[in-house]
């Protein structure tokens, strides 16, 4: 393809992007595989104009609006971010907008002008409000200033760059020396994590599924962060270990592997169809004791059935998933007040069906990939107020008796950021239940 025609690609799929206002990775994927004609290099160019884009979307949008042009959406932000992070002058944009095939169309005379308005400015400009610089809506902005105080700005920054790609090891199949080397021999550089002693780092991108550690089930791909809350779960071989928000199944393949595959594990959703991507996930990672169980509401029999037999309950609860922007930078674009009521409605509900299934002297974990406090210590304090005999355990001393060492965070729960700690936003919370041993 030539640059415009790249160009042009970027546009439309950024236009899909917001029309629909669906996650971005999944609606690229789909962009890509129709068009199997767009060659890898191709492909790269693309999204990284593409989440480029989006990643700069609030300066590209006040520099257009400063600029008092009638320019808007993805083709705007395209040509602002052409003219302003690659240096284009006019000249150059009119040349690869010229509306030859497959090239974007030719400009017009409102874009020409903002073209002109924009060359030999830089991105960042003094005058920009807070939020602009910081990359999010406006309104959440108040949100994490109680969040992080003078840490914000750094926060916000942190925010906005590209995640690196984390491995698990599974220990069932290895250790981590073992998979790293078995990584190596097929040609990948990995580098430990910080936190998680079972992490690995890759130096960059790559095609795992073609990967025979992969395949074979030596590591799966999760976040460092997340690891370390499956981690801190302090599932055990032979205990009884519920993951009530499963999903497709991450944590659960995590708290398999701290188990030995040997207890009793189940992992509920609500959403069946989205729990049954974990099953080949499983079969992969060789994990036996698992039972994948849709979950009917607060009224499903099953949870009577079940009530206070669990040792470990954990409640990776649905969120806005503002600690994992860094992957989904479209996601900051997509979330509202109403959205966010809907969550916080849907992690109370999440937590009191938990509170029913631990057992005395078991423990509930909470946890969300939210930066926001009514998520995340807002909602702990009101479930503890609700139900007393739930008392929680300082994270240090949990983190202390699983991982070794000194906790990173001195607050009784855990809040992981990309800033501080270098993996996703994570807010972890233990809780035990009186009367056992």
């Amino acid at each position: 393809m030539t640059p415009a025609a790249r160009i042009e690609a970027a546009i439309d799929l950024l236009a899909r992007i917001d029309a629909l206002e669906a996650p971005a990775d999944g609606l690229a994927r789909g962009y890509f595989r129709s068009r199997r004609y767009i060659g890898s290099k191709d492909r790269r160019a693309i999204s990284n104009l593409v989440y480029g884009v989006t990643r700069r979307r609030a300066r590209l949008d006040w520099w257009i609006e400063k600029a008092g042009m009638a320019v808007e959406g993805a083709r705007g932000r395209v040509i602002a971010d052409l003219a302003l992070v690659e240096g284009r002058q006019l000249a150059d944009l009119s040349a690869l907008f010229d509306g030859g095939g497959y090239h974007p169309p030719a400009l017009t005379s409102e874009e020409q002008a903002l073209a002109e308005t924009l060359q030999g400015q830089a991105l960042d400009d003094p005058a920009q409000p807070e939020w602009v610089r910081g990359e999010l809506p406006a309104w959440l902005l108040p949100r994490f200033q109680e969040a992080f105080g003078d840490a914000l700005e750094i926060e916000l920054a942190a925010l906005v760059q590209e995640a690196p790609l984390d491995l698990r090891v599974n220990r069932l199949k290895a250790d981590r020396p073992a998979a790293a080397a078995a990584l190596a021999g097929e040609g990948i550089e990995t580098e430990p994590t910080a936190l998680s002693p079972i992490g690995l780092r890759l130096g960059r991108r790559h095609t795992l599924p073609a990967l025979t550690s992969f395949r074979d089930g030596l590591v799966e791909v999760q976040d460092e962060g997340s690891q370390l809350v499956a981690l801190l779960c302090d599932a055990r071989p032979g205990q009884a270990v519920a993951d009530i928000c499963a999903g497709a199944g991450g944590k659960t393949l995590a708290l398999a592997a701290a188990m030995e595959d040997s207890g009793r594990l189940v992992a509920l959703d609500r959403d069946s169809r989205r729990l049954e991507r974990a099953r080949p996930r499983l079969a992969r990672a060789g994990g036996q004791n698992t039972e994948l169980r849709g979950l009917d509401g607060p009224e499903d029999p099953w949870l009577a059935e079940n009530q206070g037999v669990f040792d470990r309950v954990l409640v990776d609860a649905p969120c806005t998933g503002s600690g994992a922007w860094r992957r989904h930078p479209d996601a900051r674009w997509q979330l509202n007040e109403a959205t966010m009521g809907r969550y916080v409605a849907a992690q109370e509900e999440s937590l009191e069906l938990a509170a029913k299934l631990v057992a005395p002297g078991g423990r509930l974990i909470y946890a969300t990939c939210s930066l926001l406090p009514e998520e995340n210590g807002r909602q702990v304090a009101r479930f503890r107020a609700a139900h007393p005999d739930l008392v929680p355990l300082p994270i240090a001393e949990v983190w202390a008796s699983v991982l070794g060492g000194d906790c990173p965070s001195p607050e009784s729960d855990l809040l992981l950021t990309p800033a501080r700690h270098g993996c996703d936003g994570f807010f972890v919370a233990v809780l035990q239940r009186e009367g056992g041993p």
